[in-house]
């Protein structure tokens, strides 16, 4: 099933986001994506799959070449630097809270990165995050109760990976307003959950 014009993969927002934050060749976008690169500990990927990706955001027109630089090993390399419409889906992408709890280990993370990276305040997202969340978990809540079986098994694990979520963005909101200069920092509170 081919994908909708303006969704792009985990992988294609972190090229972008890193493009939007300067402009960049692909070999140092694929260094910054791969395992040990700044952006590969969250998400990581491989050379020819950065370049796919650059070969994508161009076609949609989210970034585009603006120039070349030598190359010690090869032809010279070209540098690509973000379009205004890319610049504004990375801003629009960075607001926006994931839609599935399964997306927090890969899309919430990158977001919380690439906010961070830029010194920015992720407040907002977290909370968006956690009312998505919560909002999420009170449905799981509802049909837990109604279930049986291995459903009610499955319904029990999504409730708990997702009150887990609404706890990391509850202790990540704790600790911005906690860190105050002065005031030790200690292990991660707990949130008590009222739910099954």
């Amino acid at each position: 099933m081919p994908r909708a014009r303006d969704e792009l993969s985990a992988g294609e927002w972190a090229v972008l986001a890193l493009v939007r934050e300067e402009p960049a060749h692909g070999f140092a976008l694929a260094r910054a994506m791969a395992p040990e690169g700044e952006v590969g500990q969250v998400w990581s990927m491989r050379r020819p799959l950065v370049y796919r990706a650059l070969e994508v955001l161009e076609q949609r027109d989210l970034i585009r070449p603006a120039g070349t630089v030598p190359s010690r090993s090869g032809p010279q390399r070209t540098i690509l630097e973000v379009t205004p419409a890319g610049a504004e889906a990375v801003a629009e992408w960075l607001r926006e809270p994931v839609s599935h709890v399964r997306d927090a280990r890969s899309l919430l993370m990158l977001k919380l990165l690439f906010i961070t990276r830029r010194d920015g305040d992720a407040t907002a997202l977290l909370r968006a995050q956690r009312e998505q969340f919560s909002a999420h978990a009170d449905r799981l809540a509802a049909a837990v109760e109604e279930s049986e079986g291995f459903d009610r098994a499955l319904l029990l694990w999504r409730f708990h990976s997702t009150t887990a979520a609404i706890q990391f963005t509850e202790t990540m909101l704790a600790d911005r307003t906690a860190a105050r200069p002065g005031r030790r920092r200690g292990r991660p509170g707990r949130t008590r959950t009222d739910r099954p």
